[in-house]
C-alpha cells in the first residue's frame, strides 16, 4: 500500500480517531452478545455515522407510566440509567452481579435484576420501580405489609424485597411460607429480617388476591 493510498483510507473514516474505532467496535460487541443482530443494529442505531463508530443508541420506554426517551451508551445497565440519569434511586446497587436482588424492578410485569439488564433491552417496554408502586399517597398492599410486620432493619434491600414480593404473589408463588422462601431466595437480607418478610408477603397476598 502506498503512502497516498493510506492517506485516502484514513480520510474515508471521516476524521475518526483510533479511539473512536475501538469504542464503536466495543458498543457493537456488547449489543451482539445481548442478542441484537449487528446488521439490524447498524440500520436502526447508526443514521448519521459509519455504523462501526456509533457509540449511542436511542432507547424509548415507559417508566412508572411516563414515557422516557434517552440516547444511551449501549453498555449501560438499566440500574445505572434509572439511578444516574432518571434520578430513581429506589432500586439499590448491591452486588452488581445479579445475586442479591437489591435492584429488582419489573419489566412488563416480570421481575428482573436491573444490574444485569441492559437498558437497550427495555426499548418500548414498561418498567416499574419502587417509586411507581404506590398510587399517590396510598401505599401498595405490599409496602403497607412490610411496615405492619416490621419486615426491615437497615432498609437497603427493602425496595428490591418489596418488588420481588409483589412479583411472587402475582406469579402465584405465595401459597405457603415454604413456597415464599423458595421464590424469594434471590433477594438477600443481610440483617436477617426474613421472618418479617415472609409474614408481610403472606399478609399482602391476601389483600392482593382478595
Amino acid at each position: 500500500m502506498t503512502m497516498n493510498h493510506e492517506k485516502e483510507v484514513i480520510a474515508d473514516t471521516g476524521g475518526l480517531s483510533r479511539r473512536d474505532v475501538l469504542k464503536g467496535g466495543t458498543a457493537l460487541g456488547v449489543l451482539s452478545v445481548a442478542g441484537f443482530g449487528t446488521q439490524s443494529l447498524a440500520q436502526a442505531a447508526v443514521p448519521s455515522l459509519p455504523m462501526a463508530f456509533r457509540t449511542e443508541v436511542e432507547v424509548a420506554f415507559r417508566i412508572n407510566g411516563a414515557q422516557s426517551a434517552l440516547a444511551l451508551d449501549p453498555r449501560s445497565s438499566l440500574l445505572d440509567v434509572l439511578r444516574d440519569q432518571l434520578g430513581l434511586t429506589g432500586a439499590k446497587k448491591g452486588c452488581d452481579h445479579g445475586q442479591c436482588g437489591a435492584c429488582t424492578v419489573h419489566v412488563d410485569g416480570r421481575r428482573v435484576a436491573a444490574c444485569m439488564t441492559l437498558a437497550v433491552q427495555v426499548d418500548d417496554l414498561d418498567v416499574t420501580t419502587i417509586e411507581g408502586l404506590a398510587e399517590g399517597d396510598v401505599l401498595h398492599p405490599m409496602q403497607q405489609a412490610f411496615i405492619d410486620h416490621d419486615a426491615l432493619q437497615c432498609g437497603y434491600c427493602t425496595p428490591g424485597q418489596i418488588m420481588a414480593g409483589v412479583a411472587c404473589v402475582r406469579e402465584g408463588h405465595a401459597g405457603s411460607p415454604q413456597q415464599i422462601r423458595e421464590y424469594m431466595s434471590g433477594n438477600l437480607c443481610r440483617c436477617g429480617a426474613y421472618p418479617g418478610i415472609v409474614a408481610a408477603i403472606e399478609d399482602a397476598a391476601r389483600v392482593m388476591e382478595g
